[in-house]
């Protein structure tokens, strides 16, 4: 993923797990180390590129500090098929003896 792009609004922040977020955050980093290189330099072409990378790299550690405030929900782990039919079976089964003890 290109780091100061719309690929890094904070809505798509929100469905990374935290692990992914500290490898952005570590991404953005080294970019904006580059950058600034670059810049000292002189090679450096597009200097709006320091400035995206920097608001990256601040949005990063907001989303990464609101979890751990509690403030932004951490996204749900991924569930395989199976599980969600064991689940959908022993929710059936309960409801099943629910209705049989209800009849006695």
């Amino acid at each position: 993923m290109a780091i100061g792009t719309k690929e890094l609004a904070t809505s798509e922040l929100d469905t990374f797990d935290d692990q992914r977020l500290v490898e952005e955050l570590r991404k953005a980093k080294e970019e904006l180390f580059n950058l600034r290189f670059q810049s000292a330099t002189g090679q450096l072409e597009s200097h709006g590129r320091i400035r995206a990378v920097k608001r990256d790299i601040a949005r990063l550690y907001t989303v990464i500090r609101e979890r751990e405030l509690g403030i932004r929900a951490t996204p749900a782990p991924v569930e395989t098929g199976k599980a969600k039919k064991s689940k959908a079976k022993k929710a059936d089964a309960a409801d099943t003896a629910e209705v049989k003890e209800e009849a006695e």
